[in-house]
């Protein structure tokens, strides 16, 4: 009886020498979906930025390789915090990086400062910014100063989530675009293809044929080349130099591949031609090739990117190591963390805010124009989408012995900067004259509007635009016929910490006539008295604080 009673407590032993790990274990489980959890709530924080990098990925087919970046980042970072055996030894500094990237993402929205050149304008605080600094923040808080220095990398990688900068348009890709239809030009006529009227310059058969303008540049294709040797170069540790060299060549690469696409089309155009069944297909084909050549490009690169010379030894990886046995700090953390996130939310410009309005029937924007401008009168309503998501509500009014007056309102307030002008650019169409002109409105106040003169050979138009908050309108140009360059500041708005009526709504007015005989001043004339004559009776800062 005595030995059974002495075999108890070493059987108690093991119990608990086996229940340890278990515990420690199902600690570290914990601990981590707390901190996954927390971290994609605490993405409402940031929610202005991934919702116009959303907007971009899904309009923008040359930037929609940056909605691979965001993943590809987490991973590296989580690979990089993985070799340092998941340490958990995070600074409270953490925290203050947090409500920094809470806090550029919120004044972002109030701070502009936008150098106009051109018809370009882009903005000195990137939209990524606050993306990078809020991945940041998350690192420091829980894993530390050390794992943050350890994956620089790939915390630097989400600030190329847009990966392409707006500049590029004008300066890159336009005149590749006239290099790539040159290139294939020649070769279709060096196999006695060539196009013979002008329409067929860049569209080598009507019938069946692809535009190709739009797309022959290569530079979808460099850029992805390019993301690529990037991070390829970052998993094999290349030197510096090398590094360089090896993105520089993929991008060269992806160039090379896309002219040989081009050919590749031609002659596949030559064949088709007077073949119905490939002519139907010509776009599928052109599809098919330039992904067959991509994937052969990318092999090729990774290839011989997998050779080892000129890459630096691997650096030890530490073995890894047990997370504190009383993880009660960073609980505490997970705790400041979740209060700074519910105290984001509780803003009225927050997310939850936002979700509201965007969660709103299109349909009930249309209440919220005025039914009577002076003597205009609203007839029609109607809203215009984007990628699905309504962006502009707009209405017609009309007056006896006048105009129909188009007033639009830009409803997306991640796009407040939208400039009316600009769509008349990438409709082909420049203006004939583009000022900053004063107008009266209603109460006798006088605001500048950006005023542009418009004509495409049937009607003559006046398009004047503004941004505005219910306080005021601030105009600007992005271009001019006389090319002029300007600088535009908004003064940060401290009351967006307490209220959501500030931020700019862009408005816009247009008046359009049938085309006449008479000179071009007289028409201008007639619009610009047109004009007046309805802004008299509006109020732009009344109808921008109906659509906060």
């Amino acid at each position: 009886m005595a030995e059974e009673l002495h075999l108890v407590p070493p059987v108690a032993t093991i119990n608990a020498a086996e229940a340890e790990p278990r515990v420690r274990l199902l600690t570290r489980r914990l601990l981590a979906c707390g901190i996954a959890a927390l971290t994609a709530a605490g993405c409402l924080g940031i929610y202005r930025e991934l919702a116009a990098l959303w907007i971009v990925w899904t309009n923008d087919p040359l930037r929609s390789i940056g909605m691979l970046i965001p993943p590809v980042s987490i991973a590296l970072t989580l690979l990089v915090w993985r070799q340092l055996g998941w340490q958990m030894r995070g600074t409270w500094w953490g925290l203050m990086v947090i409500a920094l990237s809470y806090l550029l993402s919120l004044f972002r929205q109030k701070i502009v400062l936008l150098a106009v050149l051109g018809v370009t304008s882009f903005s000195f605080i990137p939209t990524s910014l606050p993306v990078y600094v809020y991945g940041s923040g998350i690192v420091l808080l829980f894993g530390g100063t050390q794992v943050w220095r350890k994956a620089w990398f790939p915390l630097a990688l989400s600030l190329l989530s847009q990966p392409v900068p707006l500049l590029a348009n004008g300066l890159i890709d336009v005149p590749l675009q006239n290099i790539s239809a040159r290139v294939a030009r020649s070769f279709a006529t060096l196999i006695h293809f060539a196009p013979t009227t002008p329409q067929l310059h860049l569209m080598f058969s009507p019938d069946f044929g692809m535009f190709i303008a739009p797309g022959c540049d290569g530079i979808r294709g460099a850029v992805a080349m390019g993301y690529v040797a990037l991070i390829a170069a970052y998993l094999k540790r290349f030197a510096w130099i090398l590094w360089a060299a090896y993105v520089a060549g993929a991008v060269l690469l992806g160039y090379l591949f896309n002219f040989i696409r081009l050919c590749i089309l031609v002659l596949y155009y030559r064949i088709a031609l007077g073949h119905p069944p490939l002519e139907g297909v010509a776009k599928q084909a052109d599809y098919a090739i330039g992904s067959c050549l991509f994937l052969i490009a990318t092999l090729l690169f990774v290839w011989l990117a997998s050779r080892k010379a000129g890459s630096r030894p691997a650096a030890a990886i530490a073995p890894p190591k047990a997370l504190p046995a009383q993880p009660r700090s960073v609980w505490i953390k997970c705790s400041a963390f979740s209060a700074i996130v519910m105290a984001s939310l509780a803003l009225p410009s927050s997310a939850l805010h936002y979700a509201r309005a965007r969660a709103e029937n299109p349909e009930s924007f249309a209440s919220r124009m005025p039914r009577q401008i002076g003597s205009f009168t609203l007839t029609r309503t109607w809203y215009e989408r984007l990628g699905g998501t309504p962006v502009l509500q707009a209405g017609a009014y009309s007056a006896p012995g006048s105009d129909e007056v188009i007033v639009g309102v830009w409803i997306e307030p991640l796009s407040y900067l939208h400039d009316a002008n600009n769509c008349w650019l990438t409709r082909g169409l420049q203006p004939e004259s583009l000022s900053v002109l004063p107008f009266r409105v209603v109460g006798g106040q006088t605001v500048h509007l950006s005023t542009g003169f418009y004509s495409d050979g049937i009607s003559d138009s006046i398009v004047l635009s503004a941004p505005c908050t219910p306080e005021s309108c601030l105009a600007y140009t992005g271009a001019s016929s006389r090319g002029r360059h300007g600088i535009v500041f908004l003064a940060p708005a401290m009351s967006a910490l307490t209220t959501s009526e500030e931020h700019l709504v862009s408005i816009m007015v247009r008046i359009d006539r049938p085309r006449s005989n008479s000179p071009d001043a007289a028409t201008r004339k007639l619009l610009s008295d047109e004009a007046e004559r309805f802004l008299d009776g509006f109020n732009p800062t009344g109808l921008s604080h109906a659509f906060q």
